[in-house]
């Protein structure tokens, strides 16, 4: 998958509109991965690469009406298809880039994050950007509705060992930009990682000290 912003926003923007058709099944899998999540009432979380919103509902539910429930996405499309499928009453849409968030540091108690790690640029940067928006002690969802290996069969490849969110490879990643890996899981089912933030400065981010 390229990387590139423009690259980016084609491939989902030709694919908004019959996303949720494609993977109509999943939404038992993103309410279960948000209950992971450990969020309460009132509390504030972000979508970061909502796509079509179908985290949103969940995660109102989970911080219910006092809370807030933000949903960032770089392609209008997916943002529009969020707003057609009615999602956008489950929380505030941003078009936004997840790698220069829109959003004061420390803002949140958590960020989900559904297949979002292997369409980052700079992934240790962009963690790090992640880290810089939650407080200490605020938990971090990398989701994907199915496993690494059920993926890579449905695409037609195999896993490689620089694989991004392979265990070996994911946890110092994320503990170079601000979060503590917590629970591992990968399974036919599902990819779940579970991360705290730390209190300290991530070694990746702009403004660390050496």
């Amino acid at each position: 998958m390229a990387h590139d912003h423009t690259q980016v926003r084609e491939f989902f923007g030709s694919r908004a509109a019959g996303w949720d058709t494609r993977f109509p099944d999943d939404g038992p899998a993103f309410a279960a991965a948000v209950a992971d999540l450990g969020l309460r009432s009132g509390n504030a979380v972000l979508d970061a690469g909502c796509g079509t919103g179908r985290a949103l509902p969940p995660l109102r539910d989970a911080v219910g009406s006092r809370g807030t429930v933000l949903g960032a996405d770089l392609t209008p499309a997916m943002l529009d298809a969020a707003v057609r499928a009615g999602r956008g009453h489950s929380g505030r849409l941003l078009l936004a880039d997840v790698r220069r968030l829109p959003l004061r540091a420390q803002a949140l108690d958590a960020v989900f994050a559904a297949g979002l790690i292997s369409h980052l640029p700079q992934p240790a940067e962009n963690l790090a950007e992640l880290a810089r928006v939650v407080r200490p002690g605020g938990r971090l969802a990398l989701f994907h509705p199915i496993g690494r290996a059920a993926l890579a069969a449905r695409q037609g490849r195999r896993i490689t060992d620089d694989d991004l969110r392979a265990e070996p490879n994911l946890r110092p990643l994320l503990a170079g930009s601000g979060w503590r890996l917590e629970s591992y899981t990968d399974e036919d089912s599902r990819f779940l990682a579970l991360a705290t933030r730390q209190d300290v400065a991530p070694v990746n981010h702009p403004g660390a000290r050496p």
